[in-house]
């Protein structure tokens, strides 16, 4: 048995580039895709945010000119494209799904609903949720915040490069230690990088727990489902 029936799987945009210093590394691609479909064929109710930071970020755009609001909608854009390539990939491995737009655009995807997304993970499609919110100024962190929750998800995992949280920037510091579980509030108080401060306070007031591992190591996901303990678990 999987440990959680229904989540909303964030998957970060820079992780999409593999090894390349721009865009989607089709092996990354398809190893994302594999692990999906693995938690997938358990029965697991699967809805998906990604980022867009392989193709553009709306915050970079800022500082070389571009106006907030035009850079963040080319941030949203990026999802979209990432969001067609998982889409392409999980239909290459035999895995149904549904591209949910937060702007209208169709026929690229549908117009994002709660109750569309819930249908169609209850009829065994995995749900692509794209476009952010649909609102600049916040971040696809926030988006898989509210997602999530709209969902009804029983957790949202944050598949990084990373494998959890740590007292500090493992990157930086190698003597950062890593938490098995750690509180909300335990993060604003120690001010720790999870996700930005909207996207933790909505998972915070609405008791949707996070679980942070590194999705880049092919078998992580299915071990998070499996119920080993690889990752951060993040709650009330």
């Amino acid at each position: 048995m999987a440990k959680f029936k229904r989540i909303l799987l964030k998957l970060s945009g820079e992780s999409l580039m593999g090894e390349q210093k721009y865009g989607i590394d089709e092996k990354r691609l398809t190893e994302y895709a594999q692990q999906i479909k693995e938690i997938h064929d358990m029965g697991v109710e699967i809805g998906i945010v990604i980022g867009g930071g392989n193709i553009f970020r709306g915050l970079k755009g800022t500082g070389r000119g571009f106006d907030r609001v035009k850079g963040d909608q080319m941030g949203m854009l990026a999802t979209v494209i990432n969001g067609l390539g998982l889409s392409s990939a999980l239909t290459s491995v035999d895995c149904p799904n549904v591209v949910l737009t937060a702007i209208r655009m169709e026929p690229i995807g549908e117009l994002y609903s709660k109750w569309k997304a819930i249908e169609a993970m209850q009829n065994g499609k995995i749900a692509i949720l794209v476009g952010g919110t649909g609102n600049p100024y916040f971040t696809t962190d926030t988006g898989s915040s509210l997602r999530g929750i709209e969902i009804e998800a029983d957790v949202m995992l944050k598949g990084t490069r990373v494998d959890g949280v740590y007292t500090a920037d493992p990157e930086k510091d190698p003597n950062a230690v890593k938490y098995d579980e750690i509180t909300f509030d335990e993060i604003y108080n120690k001010n720790l990088k999870v996700m930005d401060l909207t996207a933790t306070t909505m998972c915070k007031e609405n008791n949707l727990p996070i679980y942070v591992f590194n999705m880049d190591v092919v078998g992580n996901l299915k071990k998070v489902m499996d119920g080993e303990p690889i990752g951060t678990f993040v709650h009330n």
